[in-house]
Parts: structure tokens; C-alpha cells; sequence
């Protein structure tokens, strides 16, 4: 491990991203009690989540990019300010339309675990990368699955607004154990933010492994989201199970986000060709699991590890072919990695919807499928594979 990046400081960043992270995920088990307290229905409520995602996704493509141009110290600086406040907000929120307006707030200021990842890639040397990036997905992926647990059991025993009290106050402690620990980066780009905006269309023109990158990812994020979009629909018509024991098998994917630090490991020694072969290999091997498993909570237990494995192994491959190029604009090509990641998870929840209506959970897996075997294929046949 380079000696700018030790193993502290590796796992502090690590632990921040799950932390801030989990920011976007406390909303969901507490709606219900949301739309009690302000005496609104389901579909009104369900803005809060969804502001919070546009938060993000324009936090992603405004914030992210200028980890190249800014001292990442000062953005951090900027944006706990930011978080802090629109927790607190969220909190003393007196409407439905002052917490949807704090949860957008609250989603945009939360992108920065998307700086830690680009940053463990600058700080770590060549031989360790992967396993630098490995380890903050990890901690990122273990956010966001324990962030829905907390949050359940933290709003049953003292309400909703008391989680984000709770995580206004490790957000400030967090921001100063960053202050004092995180090393500082001094970017060299010079340019404008216009300028630096618009640069990102021009690594996404010239780079043909960033854009290979993006749309495998992309592929893989919709498989995911059509997984678990519809998979509430299967629980509640074949096992008669509700959101909790739903919710519960969330929990299988923390096998997927430990094995994200093997992964990266992995990255560093064998050709990452062959490995995301393995990953659309393994997606496609997840889904066929599932299609004969409508029945079965096994086989839907076995499935959910799998098809997160695999997704997580696609995911931190792409991560460390984007990084190993343009070392000037690492934060910039994360953005054009993790839009398309993102775009393809819209479309896999449409997608996914739209195949239970018609076709039930057979017709589900089919597309699932069939979007693991578009991985295999782009793969195989793409003229721009990584080296």
C-alpha cells in the first residue's frame, strides 16, 4: 500500500462512505410513520424518497466532478455544512414540502462517498488499487444495507424525526475525525467549472473504456433493480410476506459487499477481462436460479447472494479499469461511470414493473436474463475491451 494511503486512513474512508451513504436510506422504513404525522397518503409521501435520489444524481453530476478542480478538504468542508443542515431540517421539518425540499438536499450532499472511491485510487499505488477501491465499496455497500435496518428499529422506539437528529450528530463527528485524519489532495486542473463540466463530454468521446465501463454497469445495475422491485410482489402473492421479512433479505446481500474487498484484490493480480466474463456469468447463472424459484425461499435466499456478488464483482472491476486511466480526471470519468450506472437502474425498475404486470415472475427472470447474457455479449463482441 503506498505509504499516503495507510490502512487507517483506508478503512476511515471506507467507514465514511457506509456512513453518508446510509443518509439516502433512513427515509424508507419511515414513511408510514411520515405520512401518519403529516396526515398524507402513500403516493404523496413516496416524493420523499424519490427528491432524495434526484438529490443524489445531481449531486453525482455537479459535486463529483469537482474533485479534480478542488482541494478535497474544502469540498468536504462545503458539503457536511450543507448535510448537517438539511438533516436538521429534515428533523424540524413543520410540511410534507420542507422535508421533501431538505430530503433533495440531504440525497445531493450525501454523493460525496462517490469522492472517497476515485480518492483511495489516487492515494493507493498501482499493485493496490483494487484492493483500496474493494474496501470502500465495501463499507459503502454495508451503508447502505444497514442503513434500512437502523432506521427501522431507531423510528419504532423514537420516531422518525429522531433518526435524523441521530444522524445530524454522527455526520459533525464524522466530518472532524475527516478533518484531522484524511489527507489532503491539491487537484491541478485550472479551468473553469463550465470548463470542467464540459470536459466530462470529452472523456466520454475519447475514452472508449469508460463508455464500455458505464453501459456493463449500467446493464448490471438494471438487473438488480428489476430484482428487487419486483421481488416485494413475489413475496406478498406467493409467501404472503410483508415489507419486513421483504426488507430481511437485504441482509444476504452483505455477503456480497464483504466479498467487495476480495474483489478488488482480485483485480490486482488476474485480467479483468476474464473476471467480468465470471461476473456476467454468474448474473446469468443468479437468474436462472430465480426463474425456479418462485416457489422456493432457498432458492430465492441463493439468488440474492449470487446476483449481488455478481453485480458487485461487474461493478468493482469497471471501477478499476476507469481509474487506472486518466489519472488527472478521475472524479470526472467516476461521474460518466456511475450516470450510466444509475440510468440503467431507472430502467431496470420500469422494465421490471412493467414484466410482472404482463408476465409474472417467470417473465421477470426471462429479462433478467436476458440483460446478463447483453453483459456477456457486449463483452465478448466490443472492439474497445480493457486491457
Amino acid at each position: 500500500m503506498n505509504k499516503k494511503l495507510s490502512n487507517s486512513v483506508l478503512y476511515l474512508m471506507s467507514v465514511s462512505a457506509g456512513l453518508v451513504v446510509a443518509n439516502l436510506y433512513y427515509n424508507q422504513p419511515l414513511l408510514h410513520q411520515m405520512s401518519v404525522d403529516f396526515g398524507v397518503g402513500e403516493s404523496a409521501i413516496s416524493n420523499v424518497p424519490l427528491a432524495t435520489q434526484l438529490g443524489y444524481a445531481f449531486g453525482l453530476l455537479f459535486i463529483i466532478p469537482l474533485g479534480d478542480k478542488i482541494s478535497n478538504k474544502k469540498i468536504l468542508q462545503f458539503d457536511f455544512a450543507l448535510m448537517v443542515i438539511s438533516l436538521i431540517s429534515a428533523a424540524m421539518s413543520s410540511s410534507l414540502f420542507l422535508l421533501i425540499t431538505s430530503s433533495f438536499l440531504i440525497g445531493f450532499s450525501s454523493a460525496i462517498p462517490q469522492l472517497f472511491v476515485p480518492m483511495a485510487a489516487q492515494l493507493a499505488d498501482d499493485k493496490s488499487r483494487g484492493r483500496a477501491i474493494g474496501i470502500v465499496m465495501s463499507g459503502l455497500l454495508i451503508g447502505i444495507l444497514g442503513s434500512r435496518v437502523i432506521s427501522g428499529i431507531v423510528g419504532e422506539w423514537f420516531g422518525w424525526r429522531f433518526m435524523y437528529f441521530a444522524a445530524t450528530g454522527l455526520m459533525v463527528l464524522l466530518f472532524i475525525l475527516l478533518q484531522f485524519k484524511l489527507p489532503k489532495i491539491n487537484p491541478t486542473y485550472k479551468g473553469s467549472y463550465g470548463s470542467l463540466l464540459k470536459s466530462i463530454g470529452f472523456y466520454f468521446k475519447t475514452e472508449p473504456s469508460v463508455r464500455l465501463a458505464a453501459l456493463r454497469g449500467g446493464l448490471g445495475f438494471a438487473g438488480l433493480s428489476i430484482f428487487w422491485t419486483t421481488f416485494v410482489f413475489l413475496m406478498e402473492d406467493n409467501f404472503g410476506y410483508g415489507s419486513d421479512i421483504t426488507g430481511a433479505f437485504g441482509l444476504f446481500g452483505v455477503i456480497g459487499a464483504l466479498a467487495a474487498a476480495v474483489v478488488g484484490k482480485l483485480n490486482d493480480k488476474f485480467n479483468k477481462n476474464k473476471i467480468i466474463l465470471f461476473s456476467a456469468v454468474l448474473l446469468i447463472f443468479s437468474w436462472v436460479i430465480f426463474y425456479f424459484s418462485a416457489n422456493s425461499l432457498i432458492g430465492l435466499a441463493v439468488g440474492v447472494i449470487l446476483v449481488d456478488l455478481g453485480l458487485q464483482i461487474l461493478h468493482i472491476t469497471n471501477q478499476s479499469i476507469v481509474f487506472s486511466k486518466n489519472p488527472e480526471a478521475r472524479n470526472r470519468v467516476n461521474t460518466i461511470y456511475m450516470v450510466g450506472f444509475f440510468i440503467g437502474g431507472s430502467l431496470g425498475t420500469t422494465l421490471g414493473a412493467l414484466a410482472w404486470e404482463h408476465y409474472a415472475w417467470q417473465g421477470v427472470s426471462v429479462l433478467g436474463i436476458l440483460i446478463s447474457v447483453a453483459i456477456l455479449i457486449v463483452q465478448l463482441f466490443s472492439k474497445s475491451l480493457p486491457k
